[in-house]
């Protein structure tokens, strides 16, 4: 607004590019002597049927030195009526064109009549043409970061697709078997414990059989989401296959995660899930791997002990309705791995 004054005089400057491919005319900018601006930044109008056509159709600047008059010849111009009314009583409108192609108008007003002259063309031409380069490239730029910002969103969905389950949305089984490594690395690092906790749905087949594969899916979708739930936004859960999901927890000794699968297994039965007008009464089984001393024990490990622990509850549930099976003694540590406990 200051750099031009030495050579162009004014009391108002405004701004309008080209917008919705070169249908409409839209005010980007605009500053004035006169205080309150009655065309402000947003203000736009149809480029078709308008002065402003011709001025790009010629390329030539247009003067008008007594916008009053104007006015009253062409009532039906807003802008004009606007301009006017901001005190601006002469104006000389600019088009830009970068490489050839019009992009938008410069506009000079003053509170004078008979401010420009024929005279000044060459120079607001030059004004204008320097000007247009500058907001092309600006208006480039603009639209290679809307490029860039679409390639971002394209190249996080496809990093999310490449982690996540699709029908739960909760991290796959290679970015679940990846998060318990960088646990183990900051637990040992740390030497604090870490918690591995496996969990089935419990009769998941018999729920398929009699309810289709449809309503087991919601049942798998909406299980996924209670224990995300149920979970700090520091503790991650995958779907590890089938109806089995992993948790990984730290730090977590055997207390937290007693008191943590006691919550886990509340969030999910204490609502029955409803899918396709019928309700469906789900619980999980749930074992853990705690380990205390994590500097010889590897991801393949805890799940290991996590799996076997969720499978002897299975069967410990099993002999209790089956009075002639033993339950088979299991120590209170992993063999070779004395700082690993099996929790069930």
């Amino acid at each position: 607004y200051e750099s031009f004054r030495s050579i162009v005089p004014y009391d108002r400057i405004g701004l309008a590019l080209l917008e919705d491919d070169g249908t409409v005319v839209r005010a980007r900018w605009a500053r004035s002597e006169s205080g309150d601006l009655a065309i402000k930044k947003g203000y736009s109008a149809p480029l078709k049927g308008s002065s402003l056509e011709e001025i790009l159709r010629t390329g030539k600047p247009r003067i008008l030195n007594d916008l009053e008059a104007y006015l009253e010849a062409h009532p039906s111009s807003d802008s004009t009526r606007r301009i006017v009314k901001e005190g601006m009583k002469s104006s000389l409108t600019c088009p830009l064109l970068a490489m050839g192609r019009p992009i938008g108008f410069i506009f000079f007003s003053s509170k004078d009549v008979d401010t420009y002259k024929d005279q000044h063309h060459d120079l607001f031409l030059r004004i204008a043409g320097q000007l247009s380069v500058i907001f092309e490239k600006n208006r480039l730029y603009e639209r290679v970061l809307q490029v860039n910002r679409g390639l971002l969103a394209v190249q996080n969905e496809l990093v999310h697709q490449a982690t996540h389950a699709a029908l739960t949305s909760l991290w796959n089984r290679g970015a679940i078997l990846e998060a318990l490594d960088k646990e183990i690395a900051r637990s040992r690092r740390e030497t604090r414990p870490l918690s591995v906790i496996m969990t089935d749905i419990d009769r998941f087949k018999q729920l398929n059989d009699n309810h289709g594969h449809q309503a087991g899916d919601a049942v798998l979708s909406e299980i996924a989401g209670r224990l995300s739930a149920s979970l700090r936004s520091t503790e991650w859960v995958g779907r590890y296959g089938g109806e089995e999901f992993l948790i990984v927890v730290y730090p977590c000794d055997e207390e937290s995660v007693s008191s943590l699968m006691e919550r886990l297994r509340s969030s999910v039965c204490s609502k029955a899930i409803r899918t396709n007008g019928t309700k469906i009464q789900a619980t999980i089984s749930l074992g853990a791997a705690v380990g205390y001393n994590t500097r010889r024990i590897d991801a393949e490990t805890f799940v290991r002990v996590a799996d076997e622990a969720l499978s002897r509850l299975h069967r410990q549930a099993f002999a209790a309705t089956s009075p002639n099976l033993q339950e088979e003694h299991w120590p209170n540590h992993v063999q070779g791995q004395p700082d690993l406990m099996p929790y069930y």
